[in-house]
């Protein structure tokens, strides 16, 4: 069943962006820390959002979520003030980054990058992911529909996304659901939106 985020859901919910992080599989071991990933692209959202986001409840726990910033102005604010200072005590910034993991580790670091092109007639932004189990279900489709049923409600008429281009199943969903590349998409950084 598809439900509205809890705060027991947190460490369920970071766990489901771990074991979905590798262009839809598992990053486990693949980074400094099995933290990193959470710790950018889905607790900061739970954080200072929770009620933009839902879970997939199998019954047995989380088995999939989509999480959203409505502002993404407003997000990049808070998480450059409010979240930044915790991650950069935990994490070492590689300035230019040469691993891989200094790629990903600058993402933390460099909150403005959300800031695309087209963030004023795409405001919200969102993340999504479901592990494999549960996919193919439907409940991507109505974790979207729930979303933007919430953002037209909230007046906000516009929401986008940025993606792993290996990630060629996403996109594929994506693109079944009605989202369209934004003049600023490239080849190695897909960004998509969708008028609500």
């Amino acid at each position: 069943m598809i439900r509205r985020y809890a705060p027991a859901d947190y460490e369920a919910v970071s766990r489901v962006c771990l074991l979905t992080a590798a262009g839809g599989a598992d990053a486990s071991g693949m980074h400094v820390s099995d933290d990193l990933m959470p710790d950018i692209f889905a607790r900061p959202y739970v954080t200072f959002e929770p009620e933009w986001a839902w879970v997939v409840d199998g019954g047995d726990g989380v088995e999939g979520y989509i999480i959203c910033a409505p502002d993404t102005r407003r997000f990049v604010d808070r998480y450059r003030d409010d979240w930044l200072p915790g991650f950069a005590a935990k994490y070492e910034h590689t300035v230019p980054p040469v691993t891989h993991d200094d790629v990903i580790r600058h993402l933390g670091f460099t909150p403005e990058r959300m800031l695309v092109p087209e963030v004023d007639e795409f405001p919200a932004h969102l993340h999504i992911d479901l592990l494999p189990e549960v996919q193919g279900q439907g409940y991507g489709r109505r974790l979207v529909e729930a979303l933007a049923e919430a953002l037209r409600a909230a007046g906000i008429h516009g929401l986008h996304l940025t993606m792993d281009p290996a990630n060629t199943s996403a996109r594929a969903f994506y693109d079944r659901l009605g989202f369209e590349p934004l003049p600023s998409s490239t080849v190695d950084g897909p960004a998509l939106g969708l008028r609500l």
